[in-house]
């Protein structure tokens, strides 16, 4: 693989930016090799800047659920720039696409438009402790939720602890508003609520946790959630920036028929274009300002070049039958290779659900972030790296999950999992 442009890109680069990047897995310092400068995508396909050619599995870390470039966004993006970019008011293509998600989800009445997900899941903190009038968030290990400042903290030394901060700039003080467990541990949540329930503001989880490999959980351990945080008066939130509009159009809420008292949703909903939210009931979001005493704003916030491409994304998603050929098609994607490394007793598992998958260099299924073994990654990132050189592109981290899109067919799809069983074999 050619990639002079981008090591000269990269050098250049780390003259403005810290680390050369704006946000630090672009780095590849979990991979080997220089970061790719990617100059354009269609369809399940990019090129970086040494015109070299891969089937793309990030997919801008999740939201082009419906490929690179899609003609029908491409087009709503170029009608909303022809009126202007941006007013700070209200715009119509912001009623169109609260009113078409609204419409088409059960589980909100009402939502707010923000930013990025981060922003969200920032807001649904906020309002779930105007709401409550308590202070204190449990989270789980091996779930992110942003670069907020109370959940950006990993678990201490015992089960169930209060938060340290993973991130220089974050006073103990706010970190210590967090409580973390580990995952698939229902019994820790129930004894962490007897001890803190009546500080308790929230629960935040990611139904579908894919930010530090797929950890999936069972159906079970999210009903007890819901059981537990109603029974301790406090609320559920689920973060749904990677799995809103991924799993199906409902989300994780809708996937496992579980009721949250909020949900942040990102990614899909900007169709490409930076773009957060966060929903609930009409009664909980009435303590959303300016109708309640929660305060949140944005100037960016509704922008209509990001509305009008999420009204073009989520109409197509919308099409009879389009989660579930999403769905049957990544399957046979992850079977192509799960069955090919089971032949070979590689220690491989795939994890899969919708259009999302990642590869564990493990044969046992990993609900806990404490079950992945660190040393696996070095099998990754001799992947990554053959994976390269052969066309084909994937997160530059072994922690990251893989997007399946609505470009992908199934002939791409093929050629990928050719190139993937053979860079398997390579590396094993």
């Amino acid at each position: 693989m050619k990639s002079t442009k981008s090591a000269a890109l990269y050098a250049e680069a780390k003259g403005y930016f810290p680390g050369g990047v704006s946000s630090p897995v672009r780095a590849f310092k979990s991979v080997k090799g220089v970061p790719l400068f990617i100059k354009e995508g269609k369809g399940a396909k990019v090129w970086d800047e040494d015109d070299n050619e891969f089937i793309d599995f990030c997919g801008s870390w999740g939201p082009l659920i419906l490929g690179h470039n899609n003609d029908e966004i491409r087009e709503n993006i170029y009608a909303a720039v022809a009126k202007g970019t941006s007013f700070g008011t209200p715009t119509r293509w912001e009623n169109k696409l609260g009113q078409l998600l609204l419409e088409n989800n059960r589980f909100v009445e009402k939502i707010r438009f923000v930013s990025s997900g981060t922003e969200a899941v920032m807001s649904a903190i906020r309002l779930a402790r105007g709401v409550t009038g308590k202070n204190k968030i449990i989270k789980f290990e091996g779930c992110y939720h942003g670069h907020v400042d109370s959940l950006l903290v990993k678990a201490g030394s015992g089960l169930v602890t209060f938060g340290e901060s993973t991130s220089a700039g974050i006073p103990d003080s706010f970190a210590k508003e967090t409580l973390v467990l580990p995952l698939d541990r229902p019994d820790l949540l129930e004894e962490c609520l007897r001890e803190y329930g009546e500080e308790v503001a929230a629960v935040i989880i990611e139904p579908v946790p894919a930010n530090n490999g797929l950890l999936l959980q069972q159906k079970s351990f999210l009903e007890e959630l819901r059981r537990l945080t109603k029974a301790y008066d406090c609320l559920l939130i689920f973060d749904e920036v990677i799995s809103g509009f991924r799993v199906g159009f409902e989300g994780a809420a809708g996937y496992y028929g579980i009721q949250p008292d909020i949900i942040t949703y990102g990614k899909i909903i900007g169709g490409g274009m930076p773009v957060g939210a966060y929903g609930a009931s009409a009664e909980i979001m009435g303590h959303v300002a300016p109708d309640g005493p929660v305060y949140q704003a944005g100037t960016l916030s509704g922008n209509p070049v990001a509305m009008a491409a999420g009204y073009a994304s989520a109409k197509q998603l919308l099409a009879p039958g389009f989660y579930e050929e999403m769905e049957a098609k990544t399957q046979a994607f992850v079977k192509n290779i799960q069955d090919f490394c089971d032949e070979r007793e590689y220690p491989v598992h795939i994890s899969t659900i919708g259009s999302i998958f990642w590869m564990a260099f493990d044969r046992s299924t990993i609900r806990r972030a404490d079950q992945i073994d660190a040393a696996s990654m070095e099998h990754f990132k001799a992947l990554h790296a053959d994976l390269l050189d052969h066309g084909v592109y994937l997160g530059p981290s072994g922690y990251e999950v893989g997007f399946i899109s609505a470009a992908h067919t199934p002939e791409i799809l093929a050629e990928a999992a050719e190139k993937i069983k053979a860079s398997l074999s390579r590396v094993f």
